[in-house]
């Protein structure tokens, strides 16, 4: 039986724009990371923590 050809490269395939994609699951880690030590900073000039500087406690 004769061998089917295998193509030379891998298609290139588009990333989807919406949903779950590395691209949207690296910048909402990244935010994540900014946010807590955003966090941090307020709590360590304040000497409060984040929910009684939000005034929720």
């Amino acid at each position: 039986m004769a061998e089917s050809p295998k193509p030379t490269q891998t298609p290139k395939l588009d990333e989807p724009k919406l949903g779950f994609n590395t691209y949207a699951e690296k910048l909402n880690g990244r935010a994540a990371m900014i946010g807590i030590v955003i966090a941090v900073v307020i709590e360590l000039l304040t000497g409060k923590g984040v929910l009684s500087w939000l005034g929720l406690i």
